[in-house]
């Protein structure tokens, strides 16, 4: 009788370990996307290219990253996470070789493609990975996840820019390829699938399917392609500041001013790019938490409202220094969340069977907002300002947070009534057919 709680213990500390493991991998796979903003520069003043030719491959990179998930997802239920993982390590190890080597444009664009195919193997895997050993704190877990990679660079930002400055972009690209691609596959030997898949009950605020939908199934429903607007809407903004927060502060001003907090002082732009790495990294399982507690959609609610107002007042103020610094945090605070409430919301609404496929198509919305990244350095040379680009952002984030409650709760909703009467007519009448 005893051996029954102990196999039970023995389970739970198990699916915690490979909480970690899998945010070990994340934050070795994260300096590919979030450290990319440190090396543009140097890359244009050794070989002259545009900003715009650099930051295709920005735009390349996550369009392969978003868009090859659905594909990941496919393999990761026929061989496992261990091996998904392992070739993400490899690929994104050799992404930054490549770097190092490339000596034209075309060099950086293909290793913009093969670190997408790493990176995207790595996240996907792992956020799969949470959805189905946590079922019953699916917010918290894949939050966490996420987390990773939204503020693994912490640790690294100034190294990789200490070693550019000393060395030259090409050796830290070398370097931290190697030492991040070696992480990614020692973590990887660690990671395997739960033994069947966890189902956890509905709750009050957050309502679990009541069947596994597959794929197709799951994008012939109204609520699937809510969410994919949605998404798109709310990481448009966030991605462009990623991808231009360097050049944001240049054009505002204040990318060289110095901001003093009492014992030290730091350049507005490095100070921004710790914190927004900071609260990139909080806001994953702070939001994924607070929606397994008051639901998804409200929490939606909150977060894109705040990052709506944030990136506003960043057009407003973003010239001062500590304002800059501040709100840019602000923005990535809420910014973040995306990606642990969709993969949740997803899990919730679709069941965890053939969720990395699913939620491998709505992830897909980062890549349609890669694509429109470039744009806004399109409308800024048409207007004259970022101030353009940061209210049209806003715009988006405050459309998707009235969808939220206007138009995906009570869709949502209506998607889980219906199962329920499926469900029922099916356990009624087992035989018909």
């Amino acid at each position: 009788m005893s051996a029954q709680p102990n196999a039970a213990g023995a389970a739970s500390t198990n699916r915690w370990i490979q909480l970690v493991v899998g945010i070990g991998c994340m934050v070795a796979a994260s300096n590919v996307q979030y450290s990319w903003t440190l090396f543009v520069p140097e890359i244009i003043e050794v070989h002259g290219w545009s900003r715009a030719a650099i930051q295709t491959a920005f735009t390349i990179f996550v369009i392969v990253q978003t868009w090859c998930t659905p594909v990941v997802g496919h393999f990761i239920d026929r061989h496992g996470p261990r091996t998904l993982v392992l070739f993400g390590g490899l690929m994104t190890g050799l992404a930054w070789v490549l770097d190092s080597y490339a000596t034209s444009l075309t060099g950086f664009y293909v290793a913009s493609v093969v670190g997408g195919l790493g990176v995207g193997a790595v996240y996907a895997t792992c956020i799969n990975n949470a959805l189905k050993w946590f079922p019953d704190k699916r917010g918290l877990a894949v939050g966490l996840t996420a987390g990773g990679y939204g503020s693994g660079t912490i640790v690294t930002i100034i190294p990789i820019a200490n070693m550019i400055a000393a060395s030259g972009y090409q050796s830290a690209f070398f370097t931290f390829g190697l030492l991040q691609g070696a992480a990614i596959c020692l973590c990887a030997w660690f990671l395997r699938a739960p033994g069947a898949v966890q189902q956890a009950a509905s709750t009050a605020k957050v309502v679990q399917s009541g069947r596994d939908y597959t794929l197709a199934e799951a994008l012939r429903t109204p609520v699937f392609w809510v969410m994919m607007a949605m998404f798109t809407g709310t990481v448009t903004g966030g991605l462009m500041v990623v991808a231009q927060l360097g050049i944001i502060a240049e054009d505002l001003g204040v990318r060289g001013l110095q901001v003093d907090v009492y014992f030290f002082a730091m350049a507005a732009l490095p100070f921004a790019l710790m914190l927004d790495r900071l609260m990139n990294g909080v806001s994953r399982p702070m939001f994924g938490w607070l929606s397994d507690h008051i639901g998804r959609e409200t929490t939606m609610f909150i977060a894109f409202s705040l990052e709506g107002i944030g990136v506003l007042a960043l057009g407003w103020f973003g010239h001062q220094p500590w304002a800059f610094v501040f709100l840019s945090g602000v923005v990535f605070l809420a910014w973040g969340e995306v990606y642990s409430l969709f993969s949740a919301t997803a899990g919730d609404t679709f069941g965890t069977l053939h969720v990395g496929k699913i939620y491998g198509v709505l992830y897909c919305a980062k890549g349609i907002a890669a694509l429109l990244v470039p744009f806004g350095n399109v409308l800024m040379e048409a207007t004259g300002t970022w101030k353009s680009v940061l209210y049209s952002m806003s715009a988006m984030d405050l459309m998707s947070a009235l969808a939220a409650l206007l138009v995906l709760k009570p869709l949502i909703r209506r998607h889980h009534a219906r199962d329920a009467r499926q469900v029922g007519y099916g356990a009624a009448a087992p035989a018909r057919g």
